[in-house]
C-alpha cells in the first residue's frame, strides 16, 4: 500500500493518493487545488477507482468536481454531510466558496460497512464530532487509518463548526484508540502519527482532558 499526500489549499489539508502496486488508485478528499492534484495523477498515468471523502468540509470537498471531471469515479460521502456540504452553509470567503457537487454520489456511507478497492479491504468507520457525517476508513490488514479530521498528531478535531459536537467527538476518539498501536493515522492536515503515540501523548486523549 502506497499513500502519497498533497498538501492542498488555504488550510493545507491533506488530500491522499493511495495505490496498491497498480495503476489504480483511491482518492481521499480532494479539497482544493485540482489542477495540481489532476497533474500528479496524469504524470503517474493512474487511474481513479474512487473518491472516498471522511467528510463535507469545504477545505475537504472543493476540488472534488474538477479532478472528478477529469477522472471519473464513484464518490463515496456519509448522507449526513452530502445534506450541506455543496450548499451555501459550506462556504469560508475569500479562501472557499460553495463547492461543486459531482454528478452524483454513487456510495452511501454508513458505519460498519466493508469495501474492497484495488485489491485492498477497508472499512468505515462512523466518527462524528468534528463533522455530523465524519467517516474514517480502516484498513486493518495494512494497519492504517484515514483519519480525516477527527485525530492529528497532538491535537483533535475541531467541535466548533456548524455541525460539530463535544460528547460525539469523545465517542468517536474512544473507539479510535482501541486500534492496534501501530496503526498509522493519515489525517486531514498535518503529519502521520500512529495510535500509540497518540495514545501516549495527546493530550486530548489524557484522563479527564475533556472534564
Amino acid at each position: 500500500m502506497q499513500v502519497d499526500t498533497l498538501e492542498v489549499g488555504a488550510f493545507a489539508a491533506n488530500c491522499y493518493v493511495i495505490r496498491n502496486g497498480g495503476k489504480h488508485a483511491l482518492v481521499v478528499d480532494p479539497g482544493a487545488e485540482a489542477g495540481r492534484i489532476i497533474a500528479f495523477l496524469r504524470e503517474r498515468d493512474v487511474d481513479v477507482v474512487a473518491y472516498i471523502l471522511t467528510h463535507g468540509h469545504m477545505d475537504h470537498v472543493s476540488a472534488l468536481a474538477d479532478v472528478h471531471r477529469a477522472f471519473p469515479a464513484p464518490v463515496a460521502l456519509h448522507p449526513k454531510d452530502a445534506a450541506w456540504a455543496f450548499t451555501p452553509a459550506n462556504q469560508m470567503p475569500p479562501h472557499y466558496d460553495v463547492p461543486e457537487a459531482p454528478p452524483r454520489l454513487e456510495r452511501v456511507l454508513e458505519d460498519k460497512q466493508e469495501w474492497k478497492d484495488i485489491g485492498l479491504t477497508y472499512h468505515t468507520l462512523f466518527t462524528p464530532g468534528h463533522a455530523p457525517g465524519h467517516i474514517a476508513f480502516h484498513f486493518p490488514t495494512e494497519r492504517v487509518l484515514m483519519a480525516g479530521d477527527l485525530l492529528f498528531q497532538g491535537s483533535v478535531g475541531r467541535i466548533d463548526l456548524p455541525g460539530g459536537n463535544r460528547s460525539d467527538m469523545q465517542a468517536s476518539l474512544q473507539r479510535i484508540v482501541q486500534l492496534p498501536d501501530d496503526t498509522v493515522v493519515y489525517p486531514g492536515h498535518g503529519p502521520a502519527t500512529t495510535i500509540g503515540q497518540e495514545r501516549r501523548t495527546n493530550p486530548f486523549l489524557a484522563a479527564g482532558a475533556w472534564d
